[in-house]
């Protein structure tokens, strides 16, 4: 199945391994209508399946990455329509990707759109992005997993801080407090993060894979536990060719090639 390109919301595009997706909603700064995430997920699902790529950069325009959900699809639902019709749920599938993720912030992440980039394995910020989590000023607050990822982020007076008061934080402080992996110059951005990606890619697949799955085990578990499930996993790289191929490639003082097997 190959990564289509007719999207109404979103804009793929394949660099050799790395699968682009760049959300496409300018006149609203990518406000996370339905439609919009039923557009992500099926990219996403075409991506986790496809043999060739091993990386997802997920970007927006150079204003904003994501502005939050959209209001206007949201005014009118009542406590009964949310229960039976958890909108924000498909928004989670990003988290459930086997492949690195990485969300490229060039311009405002609010609302919903930090916490779809806080819900990827990387978040490299342009010099000039902004977070935040606005909710309160609606009369409601963060739940598509910002009062819950954002304090294992920043830490929790960081986090009252952004979703009591509403306040936006630059790119410096969300770095320092390390809610952002990197901060890149507005320049050349989103080729700087391909680069990343690019290199990303030519690691091992299943490498890569059990690395990300050990570190996202370590939220879920104790320390003792989580030192058990990373051995597990560190014992079953031993069986993959590409493991082999890693060693000796450093032995021979040469770059490895992988097959992802």
């Amino acid at each position: 199945m190959n990564l289509k390109n007719n999207y109404k919301n979103i804009i793929t595009k394949v660099i050799s391994k790395v699968a682009l997706i760049t959300l496409n909603r300018p006149e609203v700064l990518n406000a996370l209508s339905k439609d919009l995430i039923t557009d992500l997920n099926d990219a996403l699902n075409i991506i986790e399946h496809d043999e060739n790529l091993s990386v997802i950069v997920i970007t927006g325009s150079s204003k904003a990455f994501a502005a939050g959900a959209d209001i206007k699809e949201m005014i009118s639902k009542s406590f009964i329509d949310l229960v039976n019709n958890d909108f924000i749920k498909p928004w989670e599938q990003i988290s459930f990707c086997n492949k690195p993720t990485i969300a490229a912030v060039d311009g405002y992440a609010l609302g919903g759109g930090c916490e779809l980039a806080m819900m990827c394995d990387l978040l490299i910020a342009n010099e000039n992005t902004k977070f935040g989590q606005p909710e309160i000023n609606l009369g409601v607050f963060p739940a598509a997993g910002g009062t819950q990822r954002l304090p294992k982020a920043i830490g929790k007076a960081k986090a009252m801080d952004m979703i009591l008061t509403g306040r936006m934080m630059d790119a410096i402080e969300a770095e320092k407090l390390g809610l952002v992996s990197r901060i890149l110059p507005s320049e050349g951005f989103i080729e700087k993060v391909l680069d990343i990606a690019l290199d990303i890619s030519e690691k091992s697949l299943p490498a890569l894979q059990m690395a990300k799955d050990a570190i996202n085990s370590s939220y879920e578990n104790t320390l003792s536990q989580g030192i058990v499930y990373e051995r597990r996993l560190f014992r079953s790289s031993f069986s993959l060719e590409d493991r082999k191929e890693g060693m000796k490639a450093f032995i021979d003082k040469r770059k490895a090639v992988f097959k992802n097997s």
